[in-house]
C-alpha cells in the first residue's frame, strides 16, 4: 500500500499550493445561485461563454436537510456534483458522475448494473439511492440525462430517511421545468461507434406561465471495446436504452404548486460480468475477453410515476408532500460463467450453468413534510416534522438448464431453449416501512448553530422473523468563527434492515439477515473564499458497523455453490477527506477531492475468525480526483482531469490485490453561433497515457478499465 502515499500527498500539495495562489489574487467572482438562476445554467453545458458563470459550485443540496439550507449551515460532508461538470466529462452512466467524488469507489458492473461503496461501505441498491428524495431502487444503471445535479450525502442519513447504510446516500436531483422557452439538441459518439441523441425541452403552456414542463428524451445505441469469444472473436457487447421523462408543474394557487413526474427506461445490453483473476492478481486471458456467452442479455424496463404538492401555509410555515411508485422488471437469460480456483480456463475450459429469470420490483414510496421557521426560548428555530412509508415487493420467475456445461475459449455453446414462465421456482417477498422524524436546526447567535433530530423506524416483512425497529438519533454543532467559514461536528446512526441471502449460488440461500446498525463521529470544516466563489471542505470521520454481511467465497464448492453468506461481526472505518469547488482565478475553475481510508474488520465470530484486520473489498487507502476548466477566451475552453486509486483488495480474504493506477483525461469543447442559434462542439480523450488499469469488483467480476479512448459532442441550442 505504501505506493498510493506519495502519488496521494502530491495531488494534495498541489491543491493546496493552487488554493494559496488563489487566495493571494484580488480577482472577484459571481457567487453562484443555483436556486434561481439554475435554469438559465442548464442550457449553458457545453457552450464557452465569458460571462463567469460559476457552475462548478452549488450552494445548496436538497437532500442532506430534506430542504434547501445552505451547506455552510449543514453540520454534515456533502458533495454537490453540478449537471455543467458531468456534460462537459459527456458521462454516459452514474459512474462516470460518482468519479468527481473521491470518497466514492467503484464496484462491480456485471448484469447491466452498477455497484459504489462511500468511504468503504458498500451501497445497498434498494436502500442507498434517492430521487428528489425518494427511495429509489437502482438495480440497473440510472439514466443521468434528466438529473439537474448528484448529491453524495456522506456519513449515516437514517434520521432523515431511514434504512441506509453508514458510507452515505446518492440523491440524484432531477431537472424543473422552466418559465422560459428551452429547446436543445445533443448528440454524441465514440470511436467505437456508439451514439447518443438526446432532447431536452422546456417552457410554459400558457401565457400566464402558470403551467410549465420539462422534458427529456434518450436514445442510445453502445457498442463496447470488450468481445465475446466466439469463433469470429469480433462481436462487441452492445447496448440499446430509450429513456422519456417528463415534469409539469402546476400553480393551482398562489400558495400551492403541483409537481407531476413520470419517466420511463428501456434498457437492453448484452452480459459482461467482467474480468477473472488469478492467485496473483492478473487478469485471465486478454483484457478484451468477455466469459460470457454471446446470447446472454439483460432487458430492464423501470417506470416512475409519481407527484409532489408544496403549500406555503404561511411566511414561517411549509407543507410538501409527494408519491412516487416505481416499477421495475427485468428479463435476464444468463450463461453464468464460473472456473475451478486454481485451474488455467485458456487450458482446461470453464463451465456455464445457464438460467432465464425474471424480475419484479415494485416500490410504492410516500412523505409529509412541514417544515417552520420559529423564534423560542431566546433562538431562531428551523424545525422539520415528517414521516414517510415505502410498501416494497419482489417476484421472481425462474427456468434453470443444464449446469457446469463445460466451455473452451472461442467455442460458445449455443443459446439454451429456456422461457422464465416455464419454470419450477418462484419468490415472492415484501415489507413495509415507516418511520417518523423530527429535526431542529437552532440558531444560538452569529457564531454557534446546534442540529438535533430523531427518528423511529419499524419494518413489517411477510415472512416469519422479518419484523425490525430502529430509534436513530443526529446531533450536530456548527462553530462560524466568521462569516465565511464553519467548524462542525456531528453524531449520527444508520439503521439498514436486510432482506434475505437471493444468491442462487450461495450455500445460505434463503436465509433472513438481521439489520446492520452504524455509528459514526465526525468533525469537519467548510470555507467559502472570493465572495463565495470557491468552496473548500474537510472532513474527519470515524464510523462503526455491526451485525455486518459477508460474502466468502468457499475453497471446495458446497452442492455446487461457490460462495456462503454469514452475518456477525463489526468493520472499522476513519479517515479524512478534503475537496474544493469554484474559480481558483480568473477564467479557471477547478472541482476535487482526496480521501485517505482505514477501513478494517475488526471482531468476528469462529466462522469468520479469518477476516479479523482484514479490509474490504474495494476500499483503497488513498484515492484523490481533479478536473478543471480553462476559458481561453469567449468560444474555447479547455479541460484537464486525473483520477488516482490506491491498492485495492479483491477478496475478503485480502490475498489478490489490484494495482493503484492513476488516470489522466482531456478535453476541449468551442462554441459558435449560425444564424442565432448557438452551437458547440466538444472533443475529449479519456485515459489520455493509455493506462493499463483494473477497476472495481472482485477477483470474479473486476471491471477492466479501457486504454485511450475518444468521444465527440455537437450541442445546438434553439
Amino acid at each position: 500500500m505504501m505506493k498510493a502515499s506519495p502519488i496521494a500527498i502530491a495531488v494534495l500539495s498541489s491543491l493546496m499550493a493552487t488554493v494559496t495562489i488563489a487566495q493571494e489574487g484580488e480577482q472577484q467572482t459571481q457567487p453562484a445561485n443555483f436556486l434561481g438562476e439554475d435554469f438559465a445554467l442548464n442550457i449553458e453545458r457545453i457552450q464557452i461563454t465569458g460571462m463567469n458563470f460559476n457552475n462548478y459550485k452549488s450552494g445548496a443540496a436538497s437532500g442532506a436537510m430534506r430542504g434547501d439550507i445552505d451547506l455552510m449551515d449543514t453540520p454534515q460532508s456533502v458533495n454537490v456534483i453540478p449537471d455543467f461538470i458531468t456534460d462537459e466529462q459527456l458521462a454516459t452512466n452514474l459512474s462516470e458522475v460518482l468519479v468527481n467524488d473521491s470518497s466514492v469507489t467503484g464496484g462491480s458492473e456485471k448484469w447491466n448494473r452498477q455497484v459504489f461503496n462511500i468511504r468503504g461501505f458498500e451501497l445497498d441498491s434498494g436502500s442507498g439511492f434517492l430521487i428528489n428524495g425518494h427511495q429509489q431502487f437502482s438495480h440497473y444503471v440510472q439514466p443521468i440525462e434528466t438529473l439537474q445535479q448528484v448529491e453524495v450525502l456522506k456519513g449515516p442519513s437514517s434520521m432523515l430517511y431511514g434504512q441506509s447504510g453508514p458510507g452515505g446516500l446518492i440523491n440524484m436531483v432531477t431537472k424543473k421545468p422552466t418559465y422560459d422557452n428551452l429547446f436543445e439538441l445533443a448528440v454524441d459518439t465514440d470511436e467505437h461507434g456508439s451514439t447518443r441523441f438526446q432532447l431536452d425541452a422546456g417552457g410554459s403552456l400558457n401565457d400566464a406561465q402558470t403551467i410549465r414542463y420539462r422534458t427529456v428524451l434518450v436514445k442510445q445505441d453502445s457498442q463496447y471495446w470488450r468481445e465475446y469469444q466466439d469463433e469470429n472473436g469480433s462481436q462487441s457487447q452492445e447496448r440499446d436504452r430509450f429513456l422519456g421523462y417528463l415534469n409539469l408543474e402546476f400553480d393551482l394557487h398562489d400558495d400551492v404548486m403541483l409537481s407531476v413526474k413520470y419517466d420511463y427506461t428501456d434498457d437492453l445490453t448484452g452480459i459482461d460480468r467482467g474480468g477473472w483473476l488469478d492467485d496473483n492478481g492478473d487478469l485471465i486471458g486478454d483484457r478484451e475477453d468477455i466469459w460470457d456467452m454471446p446470447w446472454a442479455f439483460t432487458d430492464n424496463n423501470v417506470q416512475n410515476i409519481g407527484a409532489d404538492l408544496t403549500w406555503y401555509m404561511s411566511n414561517e410555515w411549509t407543507m410538501k408532500t409527494g408519491y412516487n411508485h416505481q416499477s421495475f422488471t427485468r428479463q435476464r437469460l444468463d450463461s453464468s460463467p464460473s472456473f475451478t480456483p486454481g485451474s488455467n480456463p485458456i487450458e482446461d475450459g470453464y463451465y456455464i450453468s445457464p438460467f432465464d429469470r425474471h424480475d419484479d420490483w415494485q416500490h410504492k414510496t410516500a412523505y409529509m413534510d412541514f417544515t417552520g421557521e420559529i423564534s423560542a426560548l431566546g433562538m431562531d428555530h428551523q424545525l422539520l416534522i415528517g414521516a414517510n412509508i415505502l410498501d416494497y415487493y419482489y417476484g421472481q420467475q425462474r427456468h434453470d438448464g443444464e449446469k457446469n456445461q463445460l466451455v473452451m475459449p472461442g467455442q460458445p455453446l449455443p443459446k439454451p431453449d429456456l422461457d422464465y414462465s416455464m419454470g419450477s421456482v418462484n419468490t415472492e417477498t415484501s415489507y413495509k416501512h415507516y418511520g417518523f422524524y423530527i429535526q431542529d436546526l437552532m440558531t444560538i447567535n452569529d457564531n454557534w448553530q446546534v442540529l438535533a433530530g430523531l427518528r423511529y423506524d419499524q419494518q413489517h416483512k411477510d415472512e416469519a422473523g422479518g419484523d425490525s425497529d430502529a430509534v436513530s438519533p443526529k446531533l450536530g454543532v456548527i462553530y462560524s468563527p466568521t462569516d465565511n467559514g464553519s467548524i462542525y461536528v456531528n453524531y449520527s446512526k444508520s439503521f439498514n434492515p436486510q432482506s434475505m441471502v437471493t444468491s442462487d449460488n450461495d450455500v445460505n440461500e434463503g436465509m433472513n439477515l438481521d439489520p446492520e446498525y452504524g455509528e459514526q463521529f465526525e468533525i469537519g470544516t467548510k470555507w467559502e473564499l472570493y465572495d463565495g466563489g470557491l468552496l473548500l471542505t474537510g472532513a474527519v470521520f470515524d464510523t462503526t458497523l455491526t451485525n455486518v454481511a459477508v460474502q466468502e467465497r468457499l475453497e471446495q464448492p458446497v452442492d455446487d455453490k461457490e460462495y456462503i453468506t454469514t452475518q456477525s461481526g463489526k468493520q472499522h472505518h476513519r479517515g479524512f477527506e478534503l475537496g474544493a469547488q469554484g474559480e481558483l482565478i480568473d477564467n479557471v475553475f477547478i472541482t476535487t477531492s482526496m480521501m485517505y481510508l482505514d477501513a478494517k474488520y475488526i471482531t468476528s465470530t469462529e466462522d469468520t475468525a479469518q477476516l479479523d484486520g482484514k479490509t474490504p473489498v474495494d476500499a483503497p487507502k488513498w484515492s484523490a480526483n481533479v478536473w478543471t476548466r480553462y476559458e481561453v477566451n469567449d468560444d474555447l475552453a479547455l479541460n484537464f482531469g486525473a483520477v488516482y486509486v490506491g491498492e485495492r483488495f479483491a477478496n475478503t480474504q485480502n490475498t489478490i490485490v489490484k494495482d493503484d493506477y492513476i488516470r489522466f483525461d482531456f478535453g476541449a469543447a468551442y462554441g459558435f453561433s449560425v444564424k442565432d442559434t448557438d452551437m458547440s462542439i466538444r472533443f475529449n480523450i479519456r485515459n489520455l497515457f493509455d493506462a493499463d488499469y483494473l477497476d472495481g469488483g472482485t477477483e470474479t467480476d473486476v471491471t477492466v478499465g479501457e486504454g485511450r479512448n475518444f468521444s465527440l459532442a455537437f450541442q445546438a441550442k434553439f
